[in-house]
């Protein structure tokens, strides 16, 4: 599970990533990466914390799968928060095969987009 200071809400904040942020596809999802942002909302002069939020539409499958997808982004968020810069506004969208993959092909993808956009990478 994200902390709490970790979960991207607002649906501004969403369209933020999504709109002026950097966008990298893979087969089972898609990040959508806004490096920096400042929290408008966050008073203090420390840093923002990077902040995550997930997309999982009816595509992906039931309801009951499309937790699933959501718990395992999650997850796998939690644990890549560290290499973020400070304030950065992450998005994940699951794409329809997401809801037949394991765990470790979400990884994969989720890990290939994320050095995509962090390292600046060629298409």
């Amino acid at each position: 599970m994200l902390p709490t200071e970790n979960r991207l809400r607002r649906r501004e904040d969403f369209a933020t990533a999504v709109r002026r942020g950097r966008r990298a596809g893979r087969p089972l999802l898609v990040v959508h990466l806004r490096s920096g942002a400042t929290d408008p909302h966050a008073p203090g002069e420390s840093a923002p914390p990077t902040r995550a939020g997930f997309v999982v539409s009816k595509a992906v499958g039931m309801a009951v799968v499309r937790n699933l997808v959501k718990r395992r982004l999650r997850h796998l968020m939690r644990e890549r928060l560290s290499q973020l810069p400070p304030g950065s506004l992450v998005v994940v969208r699951a794409l329809p095969g997401a809801g037949d993959a394991d765990h470790a092909q979400l990884a994969r993808d989720l890990d290939a987009a994320l050095a995509r956009l962090l390292g600046g990478g060629a298409r």
